[in-house]
C-alpha cells in the first residue's frame, strides 16, 4: 500500500481534546482581535477545521503582520526559516 503523507499524518495525540475540553469551542476564542505586532501563541481547535495551520506549527509563538479577512497573518521562525502563516483567530491565543 502507499504511503500517505496529509497534513493531519502522525498528529492523533497533537489534534485530539482532553476529555473535558470537548465540544464546542466557546464564542469569545472567534471574535477575539489581536493588534499588529503583538505576540500569539498558536494553539490549534482540532473542532475547527477552518482556517486550521499546519500542525507543525502548534505550540510556536509569532507575530502578528496583518489581517486577511477573518484571518491573521503570522510570522513564525521554524529553524532558521520565517514563515509566514495565515490562521483564524480560533487556533490563537495571546502571549501572557
Amino acid at each position: 500500500m502507499a504511503h500517505h503523507h496529509g497534513m493531519k499524518k502522525k498528529s492523533r495525540d497533537k489534534m485530539s481534546k482532553t476529555v473535558r475540553a470537548r465540544g464546542i469551542s466557546p464564542v469569545v476564542r472567534a471574535i477575539q482581535e489581536f493588534e499588529k505586532g503583538a505576540k500569539v501563541h498558536v494553539l490549534i481547535d482540532p473542532s475547527i477545521h477552518k482556517g486550521m495551520p499546519h500542525p507543525r506549527f502548534h505550540g510556536k509563538t509569532g507575530e502578528v503582520v496583518g489581517k486577511r479577512g477573518r484571518a491573521f497573518v503570522l510570522k513564525v521562525t521554524d529553524g532558521d526559516a520565517t514563515k509566514t502563516l495565515i490562521a483564524l483567530p480560533e487556533h490563537l491565543t495571546a502571549q501572557k
